[in-house]
This record gives structure tokens, C-alpha cells and sequence, in this order.
């Protein structure tokens, strides 16, 4: 495959950018010690949040369960009546991901689980739909009529919609193309329901690992009562707590299948200045972004103090994380000995494995701009 590759090392201070379920930086075990760590998810929601600011009309998708409403509301702008686009939506959510009921006593209009969906492909959607809808008699639902189903039963209305409902998305996922949905393409979706409407994400990203053993520590923090009397009996804090946070040097890695972002189920429709600009947003918020935990308590916006982007006309994506198998340490801070670290491995991994690349830039010998403009030269 061709790909692109970015391997990253930035140190960020106190913070507690990706949490587990009690509330404490995540961690894992690499090398034999713990280390600091941000997951893939995490990072991954971060950049495609920044990729959508940089390039709009391209990272258009949105990833929600609330995805019944802007379908009916686009059946509804095709002359479709109110009640019957509003069904019509909910069954449309029960095949891509399971209408929940439960929530509509409630008062919600959602289903079950995420679904990742562009513009485009809502309005194509809700298009072929309301095409069949318009084919059916007005009070009835579409395509109702005598017969029998799978299990050998009178189709009735409920079934007839859901036939072609499931038939309408189908079609409506093959016949769009994914100008507005490069998240999709780059991020993937995955659909249980229906395999075909599951697209494999052309980008890869790996869980960040502190370069250095890393453990958590506590921070006590008290806030005062500000109309608290200044002599009154219990003059302590308004309220006290803990809060657990880390500080490290992360090693982060993504890459990019430049071959399977061009192909007809991702991003073909689109011409190469724009697969460009594509690249081009996905590198920069890939470099740039950084997940907003706790950003008005502990902001830990940092940049990147080293980059190295590879490019590979074939071969398969590599980590360089294994510089860090043995954890680097120096008084004189973490991020030059692990820069030295990667770039030693990186050197012995081309020579020991004949590691073909077709270019290789690095920041911060080179500045931004130029690193994402040698980058997205290759891109077809």
C-alpha cells in the first residue's frame, strides 16, 4: 500500500487528557513499567473535530444516535407528510442501528447505538425513501400487499416498510459518494446490521504511550465560599477533593492508506486537488490537535517538539514505539533523549529490515506549511 506516516513526540504537563471509568489518566504497560497513555479514540475525536474546522465542506459527517429527526425533516422538505416521514425515519433508524423505543416515552426521537452519517448521504437516503413512499396508496404504508415473507407469514405494513427501507439504504450508500464524508472514509464506520454499509477507515492510529515510566499523582485542590462570613465558626474551605493527573512525553503514531482513500468506496468521486486539501486537513489536525479534557482546569495545549512524516510508495505501516521499550530518562529533560531514541531506531529498523521510503521530513527542520505541502505532493 501507499502510505503516509506520522510519528510524534510531544510532552504535555500536568493534565488528565483521556480518563477511565474513575476518573484517572489512563495507563498501561509497556516495556515492564507503567506508562502514561491517551487512546486512539481519544485522539482520534480530536482530530476529526479540528479536520472539520479546517476543511467543512469535506468533514461534513456527524457521528450521533440523534439521527432520526434530520431524516424525517429531509423526507418532510420531499412533500412528505409529517406522521408518515416521522415513521418512516424510525425505521430507517431500527435497520442502521436500532430504534429506541424506550427513550421515546421520554420524549427522544434516537437509536441505540452511534451512527456515523454525512449530509449527503441523509438526503440520499431519506430521497429514495420518500420515493417509496410516494409509490404506496396515502393511507397505508408503502408497498403493503398480499404475499409471504421469509418465515412464511402475510406481510404486513410494518414489514413491507422495513423491506424497503432496508432496499432504499442500500442503494442510497452505493449511489452516493463520499464528497462531504471524509471522516467516513478516514475514520471508518461500522455497521452490525448490515456489513454492507460498513466502510474500513483509511486511516490508522495507535494508543499514545508515555516515552518514560510515568505514574499518576493527586492533586488536593479546595475552593472557597466567597460569602462566607470571614469569622465565622467553620472558616475552612467552601469545598475540598482530589483530582488525579499526569505529565509525560508521548510517543504518537497515525498513518494514513493513501491507495484505499482513493478507491471507489472512499474518496474517488472526489478529484486530486481536493483528495489534496483532504490530506492536507487530516496531517495538520493530526499535528496540531489535542483532546480538551480538563482544558479549563489543567490546559495542556502543547505542539509537537518533534515530527517525522514518512512516505511509502508499498509497504505496510510501522511504529517506532519500540525506541521506548526501554524507557528513556535524563535530567535534562525527556524530549531530546527520546527524539535521539526514535530517530537511532528508526535508523537501524530501515538498515536491519531494507525499510523502502519514498520521502522522509521532519519538524522541526522543516516548518508546518512546507512538512504538509511536501506531504500532500504524493498524494494522487
Amino acid at each position: 500500500m501507499k502510505l503516509i506516516e506520522l510519528h510524534i513526540l510531544q510532552s504535555f504537563p500536568v493534565s488528565c487528557l483521556n480518563r477511565d471509568d474513575v476518573g484517572a489518566p489512563k495507563t498501561a504497560i509497556f516495556g515492564g513499567c507503567t506508562r502514561a497513555r491517551i487512546s486512539s479514540q481519544c485522539l482520534k475525536r480530536a482530530v476529526r473535530e479540528m479536520a472539520h474546522d479546517l476543511a467543512p465542506a469535506h468533514f461534513a459527517a456527524n457521528r450521533s444516535r440523534l439521527i432520526i429527526r434530520p431524516l424525517a425533516d429531509a423526507m418532510k422538505n420531499r412533500g412528505v407528510e409529517e406522521g408518515r416521514a416521522l415513521e418512516a425515519a424510525k425505521a430507517i433508524g431500527e435497520y442502521l442501528a436500532t430504534y429506541d423505543a424506550e427513550k421515546e416515552k421520554d420524549g427522544a426521537l434516537q437509536v441505540k447505538t452511534l451512527m456515523f452519517l454525512s449530509p449527503a448521504e441523509i438526503e440520499e437516503i431519506a430521497a429514495k425513501v420518500a420515493a417509496g413512499l410516494a409509490s404506496a396508496p396515502p393511507d397505508a404504508p408503502p408497498a403493503a400487499e398480499e404475499g409471504k415473507g421469509r418465515k412464511g407469514k402475510k406481510k404486513d405494513g410494518g414489514t413491507a416498510l422495513a423491506d424497503m427501507v432496508k432496499k432504499a439504504c442500500k442503494e442510497a450508500t452505493k449511489a452516493v459518494q463520499l464528497k462531504d464524508a471524509a471522516d467516513v472514509a478516514i475514520f471508518g464506520r461500522m455497521v452490525a446490521s448490515d456489513h454492507t454499509l460498513t466502510v474500513e477507515g483509511a486511516g490508522m492510529f495507535s494508543h499514545a504511550l508515555s516515552t518514560h515510566k510515568a505514574e499518576n499523582d493527586v492533586d488536593f485542590f479546595s475552593a472557597v465560599d466567597d460569602l462566607k462570613p470571614k469569622d465565622a465558626d467553620d472558616a475552612g474551605a467552601g469545598m475540598t477533593g482530589t483530582l488525579e493527573f499526569t505529565s509525560a512525553c508521548y510517543y504518537r503514531y497515525a498513518a494514513l492508506n493513501l491507495d484505499l482513500l482513493a478507491d471507489k468506496d472512499h474518496l474517488a468521486a472526489l478529484s486530486p486537488d481536493e483528495r489534496k486539501a483532504v490530506v492536507n486537513a487530516f496531517v495538520r489536525a493530526t499535528l496540531l490537535a489535542v483532546p480538551g479534557a480538563r482544558r479549563n482546569s489543567m490546559n495542556a495545549n502543547t505542539l509537537p517538539v518533534y515530527v517525522l512524516g514518512i512516505v511509502k510508495n508499498h509497504g505496510q505501516p510501522i511504529q517506532l514505539v519500540n525506541a521506548f521499550e526501554k524507557p528513556v530518562w535524563s535530567k535534562d529533560g525527556l524530549a531530546v533523549k527520546a527524539t535521539e531514541a526514535m530517530k537511532a531506531h528508526h535508523v537501524a529498523m530501515k538498515k536491519t529490515w531494507d525499510v523502502a521510503t519514498a520521502e522522509e521530513i521532519a519538524i522541526p527542520d522543516v516548518s508546518l506549511n512546507e512538512f504538509c505541502t511536501r506531504i500532500v505532493a504524493h498524494v494522487d
